[in-house]
Parts: structure tokens; C-alpha cells; sequence
């Protein structure tokens, strides 16, 4: 049974990565249609809402408890490929939240990096050695000065190892995101990855949006670059990120701006400048990536505010199946 004491409220179910037995590998996370099918029972089709209804339900403060939806982040074309055909079988609408600057031939390199990590080497903690190897620094101090806020970090989303907490803490407070991506591009090129390649492989085209709203499915916002800590933006590099991200997919929708209500923050990242600005271009629902109650942010309850509202991120559901 899904619903328990930890998750007895109403919010998103979050997939990124999927895999088949043609074109998509398998990744750390990934899942394939079977599995998919398999949370979705587990679920409970009948507690699934289409996304237009549960962004009307939100609206007017009538979601129940027991009412959930599915989202997609990142704009990935593995779920066009995988989840999409198990949607349409089941007569589900679901969120694609998409970023997009992809469109303009400038994806986010953190996909491009994932997919390298998880191809190139014989699993993810080989990599970590060999980019920390690459990378050169001594991180005992910064892994003993973070410990505290890996611990809390850990606990807020247990389906991540230690490991990849520590690389994720590197990432993006010990570097820089130009130094990191200049690590990163380094190592690509000694291992002769084809970027471009994957560019073709990794991420949706705007024939996959229009199929997806033709279709029924909710387009909403992610921003424009990806950042992965879009709280440390000012709020005009902010309010730029989101300005570009809505006029882009309005423009390939052929729609007005108020046709997009809804939103997901990129890896979880907001603050107070960002819920002001989506408020603004009349973003009325949006999802964090998590379960908890983040007090530091100011947060009283688990959703709390429709900008705001959780997530369960589909690796903790099937940890429940196969208990």
C-alpha cells in the first residue's frame, strides 16, 4: 500500500530517467516501462489525477489527501520514448516540466555529464574516483567542514548514496560551475565522448512538445539554463531564467503566456526572489523535489504554498515495492 503516515497528503510523484532495450541504457535511477507500470499500480490509478485537474483541484484548495500526480523533469527524450506509450495506455496527463534552452542548441551540460558517468565507466563510484583523480584537490578539509549539511542533505533524499552527495557538494559549492564544467569537459575529451551525439540522443525537440500538448499532457516551466542552484541567481538573472523559459515555450505552443500555470524548481533550488517572480508571470502551481518540511527556508508545512508543493521521487516508491 502507498499512502502511510509519511505521505498521507496530497502532492507530485518525480521521474527523470528511463531505459529500454533499443536506444536508452540503463542508468543509476533509471526505470523501464515495466517498472513504470509497476508504481503506477502500486499507486493506485484511481489516485492519480490528470494534471489540469489537479492544477484546478489546487486552485481551489480540493485536493485530498490521497491525491497525487505524475511529473517529468528536464526534458528528456527517454520519456517521449519509455513513459509516454504507458501514459497514453492508461489514459493519463501528466506534467513534462521543460527547460529550454535545449531549443536553442544549448542544453544543460548536466544531462550530457550524467550520461557520460554512467556510459563510460563500469559504475558511479569508479567515476567519482576518477574525477576526483582528474580534479586533482584535496578535499579532506571541504568534506569535513560539510559533513553536518551532507548528513541533513541525506536525510532529506536517502535514494542518494554518500558518494553522490559528496560529488554533488564538489559540484556546486566547492567549484565553481565554470571550473567544474571545465573538469568535466577535460575528462570528456580524454575519453573521446562525442557530445553532439549525445545532445541528439538525450533531449526533446519542439515536435515533442507540440505532440505532447496535442496530446492532453501539462507543459510547464523549469527555466531556461538549468541552473542547479537557481537561489544563488540575483532576482533579474532570476527573473531572466524564467521570463525566456515561458516566452520560449509560449512561442513554440503558438499560445498566449497565461496558457503555462504551472512550474517545477530545477533540482529542488528556489528562494523567496523566485516565488515572487513566478507569481508574477502567473505561475500558479509549482513543485519542490522533496517530502520534507525545509525550515530553514521559512516552510510551516509540507506544501507550503502552491508554489510549493512536494514531491516523491519515484526511487523511494519502488523501495517500497520491493520490500
Amino acid at each position: 500500500m502507498y499512502f502511510n503516515r509519511n505521505n498521507k497528503f496530497y502532492h507530485g510523484i518525480m521521474f527523470h530517467h528511463f531505459h529500454d532495450d533499443n536506444i536508452h541504457t540503463k542508468s543509476q535511477g533509471s526505470i523501464n516501462k515495466d517498472d513504470f507500470f509497476k508504481i503506477i499500480n502500486f499507486i493506485g490509478k484511481k489516485n492519480i489525477l490528470d494534471a489540469n485537474i489537479f492544477i484546478e483541484r489546487c486552485i481551489e484548495n480540493k485536493l485530498k489527501e490521497n491525491e497525487v500526480c505524475i511529473t517529468f523533469d528536464d526534458s528528456l527524450k527517454c520519456q517521449i520514448d519509455v513513459a509516454l506509450p504507458v501514459l497514453e495506455e492508461l489514459k493519463i496527463k501528466s506534467f513534462f516540466f521543460v527547460y529550454t534552452s535545449i531549443f536553442d542548441g544549448k542544453p544543460d551540460n548536466l544531462e550530457i555529464f550524467r550520461y557520460f558517468r554512467m556510459n563510460y565507466f563500469n559504475n558511479i563510484n569508479e567515476f567519482y574516483d576518477n574525477f576526483y583523480k582528474f580534479l586533482n584537490k584535496d578535499l579532506n578539509s571541504f568534506f569535513a567542514t560539510s559533513q553536518k549539511k551532507m548528513n541533513i542533505t541525506k536525510k532529506k533524499y536517502s535514494f542518494y548514496s554518500y558518494e553522490d552527495i559528496k560529488f554533488r557538494f564538489v559540484r556546486d559549492f566547492f567549484l565553481s560551475k565554470e571550473a567544474y564544467e571545465n573538469t568535466m569537459i577535460l575528462m570528456l575529451k580524454k575519453y573521446k565522448a562525442d557530445i553532439e551525439k549525445f545532445k541528439l540522443k538525450l533531449f526533446f525537440n519542439e515536435k515533442d512538445i507540440l505532440k505532447l500538448n496535442g496530446l492532453g499532457h501539462v507543459i510547464g516551466l523549469h527555466s531556461h539554463t538549468h541552473p542547479t542552484k537557481i537561489e544563488k541567481l540575483s532576482y533579474n538573472e532570476q527573473n531572466m531564467e524564467y521570463s525566456k523559459n515561458l516566452s520560449n515555450l509560449t512561442k513554440i505552443l503558438k499560445k498566449k503566456s497565461n496558457f503555462i500555470k504551472s512550474c517545477s524548481h530545477p533540482c529542488g533550488s528556489y528562494n523567496k526572489n523566485t516565488l515572487k517572480i513566478l507569481k508574477d508571470i502567473g505561475i500558479q502551481i509549482a513543485f519542490k523535489d522533496s517530502m520534507t518540511i525545509d525550515y530553514e527556508m521559512g516552510m510551516n508545512s509540507i506544501n507550503n504554498s502552491s508554489l510549493e508543493i512536494a514531491r516523491q521521487d519515484h526511487t523511494e516508491i519502488y523501495k517500497m515495492i520491493k520490500r
